[in-house]
């Protein structure tokens, strides 16, 4: 099982997608930045998961459909509507169906249903079906997350995150039984931000604590390469809340449910964590660097034991 979130996420999950068949892996992906907008329910972090596994992501921009077109926008644009987020045009097909298919379904079938639509034949299930937000407190004051981290492009002062509903939420039915099925092998915390993409995961009812009661090893995988993020505000997030971008620093954001670590060979020197950790190259260049890393962890993961 693959918990994931944003570009890392998406990316390590089409690596294991690659070395495993549909029935060992699961992919549960954050919604804390799920959102409606122009009425219609986006969710980005689902999105941008279903289209990497498809094989339709535009790897330029890291988020949205290769070849997009833009007229939509355009026109919401020419007439004065809010043109801040994105919507491509072929996007946007996703998102209407998606508010048409909530009226009868939950956000983990409405998710099936699209990843049987663009042949996905790996499971792809959101973290929960209830309604989960996250919160960002900064320096500007409180702010949905969606304005802080595509309106504001995470400009202000990043202090702290909350999660709106995590606390009466549940994990979804296959979470769940994934959770609580004594043949998982391994649960796999993806590169993605640690405080915007998994964190609300691991905020969810009792998740936490189940990820603790689990006899499978949870490895976590850094999104950081000598001291840096790879892509997005993690770096940015983690200074400001003066968290060091190391192998430590992420340890002491995701707490005590970690048991092996995969870093960098360029953090190798900093690791010091106590925990079995398996140092490589962790920058997936290509569909052929997601599935080598995704071997490599997948055989760490085998040699961990709780």
């Amino acid at each position: 099982m693959a918990l994931a979130g944003g570009v890392g996420g998406a990316r390590m999950a089409n690596g294991l997608a690659a070395c495993l068949p549909p029935e060992d892996l699961l992919v549960v992906v954050n919604v804390g930045d799920d959102f409606e907008h122009l009425g219609l329910p986006i969710s980005p972090d689902l999105d941008t998961v279903c289209y990497t596994l498809a094989g339709l992501n535009d790897r330029e921009r890291g988020w949205g459909l290769a070849g997009e077109s833009w007229n939509f926008m355009a026109a919401i644009r020419e007439l004065g509507g809010e043109d801040w987020f994105n919507l491509g045009d072929r996007d946007l097909a996703t998102h209407i169906l998606r508010r048409t298919l909530l009226e009868t379904q939950s956000l983990s079938e409405v998710t099936r249903h699209i990843c049987e639509r663009l042949g996905i034949v790996h499971r792809i299930v959101a973290a929960t079906d209830d309604r989960l937000r996250s919160i960002v407190h900064s320096d500007e004051g409180t702010l949905a997350f969606q304005d802080y981290f595509v309106r504001r492009r995470a400009e202000p002062a990043f202090r702290s995150i909350d999660f709106d509903g995590a606390e009466a939420a549940r994990p979804s039915p296959a979470f769940a039984a994934a959770l609580d099925d004594p043949d998982l092998e391994a649960i796999i915390l993806c590169p993605s931000n640690p405080v915007l993409s998994i964190a609300p995961i691991l905020a969810i009812g009792d998740v936490r604590d189940r990820l603790r009661r689990s006899p499978a090893p949870v490895l976590a995988i850094s999104p950081f390469i000598g001291g840096e993020a790879i892509k997005g505000p993690a770096a940015k997030i983690f200074n400001e809340l003066n968290i060091p971008c190391s192998p430590q620093g992420l340890i002491s954001c995701l707490g005590d449910v970690v048991d092996a670590l995969v870093i960098d060979h360029a953090d190798a020197e900093s690791s010091g964590t106590g925990l079995p950790t398996l140092a490589t190259d962790t920058l997936m260049r290509d569909d052929a660097g997601q599935k080598r890393l995704a071997s490599e962890v997948l055989a760490f993961a085998r040699s961990v034991r709780r």
